[in-house]
């Protein structure tokens, strides 16, 4: 005897791969798209090259990689100010997160006409660390336009906080008139307080007509 649910096994129809049988999944999870602040949305790129970056180890005394990736310089729309960004190409992990500054300069490594270096106060990290850098490029050509914006990028950031310690001198003065007029407001009001408050010469108080009404008069 034939195995029932043998035999309806084979008495089912069966259904073919590129057969539609009218059904509809509905998705399991719906995902929402969601913008991604990169925090270089106010600022635009300068300069824009591939590179590997490495920074020194003083407890080694030798140089590591920090990654290979895109070095840029990014200047910011309303502020003027300039810093050196650099991302590990996979992973867009940051290597490298500082401003150019005045003082800043970059030299030639040793020996290698694709690579420099310079001494930044690094913020890749999350914290600001004393930090030697060295940078290499594919090639000399990239270098040199890398140190030549740099360079141009460090002068040109002298007249930017030029202009910010001249507003700051700008607020400060603005801020110290504001308290002497305070200082001259309060005054005013102080000495109009005192002259309310005091009897005009040639009257005298209720208190001083009462007591000379009480006093009997002297007798000889």
């Amino acid at each position: 005897m034939a195995d029932p649910e043998h035999r309806e096994e084979e008495e089912a129809p069966a259904v073919g791969d590129d057969e539609d049988t009218g059904a509809q999944v509905a998705p399991i999870v719906k995902l929402e798209e969601v913008a991604v602040s990169t925090g270089e949305e106010n600022e635009d790129a300068i300069l824009d090259l591939k590179s590997k970056l490495y920074r020194f180890d003083k407890d080694g005394n030798q140089w590591k990689e920090r990654g290979a990736g895109t070095v840029k310089f990014l200047k910011h729309k309303v502020t003027g100010k300039v810093r050196l960004l650099m991302r590990q190409s996979k992973t867009l992990k940051i290597c490298a997160n500082h401003f150019i500054i005045p003082t800043m300069s970059v030299q030639e490594h040793a020996g290698n006409e694709k690579s420099c270096v310079w001494h930044a106060r690094d913020f890749a990290d999350g914290e600001l660390k004393d930090e030697l850098f060295c940078i290499r490029f594919p090639s000399i050509e990239n270098c040199k336009s890398f140190m030549e914006t740099f360079q141009e990028v460090a002068e040109s950031q002298k007249q930017v906080d030029d202009q910010e310690a001249s507003a700051a001198a700008t607020l400060v003065e603005k801020l110290s008139v504001d308290d002497k007029a305070a200082d001259a407001e309060k005054k005013d009001e102080e000495k109009s307080a005192e002259k309310t408050e005091k009897p005009a010469s040639g009257e005298t108080s209720k208190a001083d007509a009462d007591k000379k009404v009480e006093e009997p008069e002297s007798t000889a």
